[in-house]
């Protein structure tokens, strides 16, 4: 038997480093300080897909060959996922698109997409949760549900640990959730701000008016009261050290990227007065590594075409959803995600009419109306590489069994040559004729 320690789960975006395992030959059977999410992702048995090709089991060489003659003709295709893909594969990635001339987006898009361009536009004031776990004695989190999401961030970074300036950790501590429910993480709250739908541009403008000294006209503002805008807004201001958490409930309600925006801002306002920061609550284990590794690589987070022969950004034209509705791309290569089980149903409709290729250590929805189907080893399980955490901080996650299945970062560079080749061997055939 064999005991690790220190290894790091990639299934959320906490990414928590403190696991600890036991190995007997090449099986985990024991999982030591991680949650239930964490527990079932190490426990579960790996090796058990096959590859498929039009849902017939192969050799992978087969299944490897298919996917490339499917890229290799395509015209435009589109590459997406990358989101549960270490750091390296997404790399791989991005270097497959630029041969291809495709399309190349992660699942921000669909999620943090909106709050990315925020950024762009009005910048972004943010720490590490090592400074949330250590300084923070006010602690918002709006249109987001760790307990049930991020189930050991509480303990671990905001809420309930001690840091050297909060030993006392819930005690010292003020929590302010905004949400259009009353979550379970609403229910931990001091502060309970609840929303009404679509209406978190106009409390976050309310507050803001607060901040800057300007009267409120009105008695409600996005369904919440003066007296509660006011009162949320003396807390913000007399914090020590505040933390602004945000998720999917702020950056894809009507308003999207605005709401946001606003959101950064009020955060700019606060730093006025005290010291404020604000870290997007990322979703899956390595998303904010997609939109990293994609900015280091072509200059731009997510949405980019390659078409032209370098990088252009389009949120909103070269984006998942917008391409296959529009039925623009004609071949689909997904990567450590399943679309059909997340996207309309027109744009997951158009990607079951397309040859479609998946790279995934499980079978899901996608793979079950894929062309091809190629199983790979489980990132942070049987396979190596890097994942950044949602304050962007890298973490380095651990082969410790093995699979029989190559990486997702060697399929893809696999593929790369693959279509390489191809495209050499039709110059040369064409110099010939």
């Amino acid at each position: 038997m064999r005991r690790l320690e220190n290894i790091v789960c990639s299934f959320c975006g906490s990414l928590c480093d403190d696991i600890v395992l036991e190995i007997e030959g090449n099986t985990i059977s024991k999982v030591r300080g991680g949650c239930a999410i964490s527990r079932s992702k190490f426990l579960s048995p790996i090796d058990n897909e096959v590859p498929l090709v039009d849902g017939k089991e192969v050799d992978f060489s087969e299944a490897l060959d298919a996917a490339v003659e499917i890229l290799a003709k395509a015209r435009h295709p589109l590459i997406y996922g990358l989101s549960s893909a270490g750091s390296e594969a997404q790399a791989a990635a991005v270097k497959l698109g630029e041969t291809l001339g495709a399309s190349i987006d992660s699942t921000s898009s669909v999620c943090h997409g909106p709050g990315t361009v925020a950024k762009q536009l009005v910048g972004l004031s943010t720490c590490t949760l090592g400074e949330v776990k250590n300084r923070a004695d006010v602690v918002v989190f709006w249109g987001c549900n760790p307990v049930e999401a991020h189930p050991r961030h509480f303990s671990r970074y905001s809420v309930q640990a001690k840091g050297l300036n909060t030993e006392g950790g819930r005690r010292d501590r003020r929590i302010i959730v905004a949400d259009v429910r009353r979550t379970a993480t609403a229910k931990a709250a001091d502060i309970f701000l609840q929303v009404e739908p679509n209406g978190d541009f106009q409390v976050l403008t309310a507050l803001r008016a607060v901040l800057s000294g300007n009267e409120l006209r009105g008695d409600t503002f996005g369904g919440i009261s003066r007296d509660e805008i006011l009162n949320t807004s003396s807390v913000l201001q007399d914090a020590e050290y505040g933390v602004f958490f945000f998720g999917m409930g702020l950056t894809m309600t009507r308003g999207t990227h605005y709401n946001v925006q606003q959101a950064l801002s009020l955060v700019h306002d606060l730093n006025e007065k005290t010291a404020f920061t604000v870290i997007p609550m990322r979703g899956h284990g390595n998303v904010a590594g997609a939109e990293t590794v994609l900015t280091w690589q072509t200059g731009y987070p997510f949405g980019i075409n390659f078409s032209r022969g370098y990088p252009r950004y389009g949120p909103g034209e070269f984006t998942v959803t917008d391409l296959l509705c529009r039925e623009e791309v004609d071949a689909a290569l997904v990567v450590a995600s399943d679309p059909a089980a997340t996207l309309p149903a027109r744009a997951g409709e158009y990607l079951g009419k397309i040859p479609t290729i998946v790279i995934d250590p499980n079978y899901s929805a996608t793979a079950k109306f894929a062309r091809v189907f190629l199983p790979s080893a489980p990132i942070g399980v049987a396979a190596s590489g890097t994942a950044y955490r949602m304050d962007q901080v890298p973490l380095p996650l651990k082969k410790v069994i093995d699979s029989k299945y190559p990486t997702d970062c060697d399929i893809l560079l696999a593929i790369d040559k693959g279509v390489v080749e191809c495209f050499a061997y039709k110059v040369a055939l064409s110099m010939t004729h």
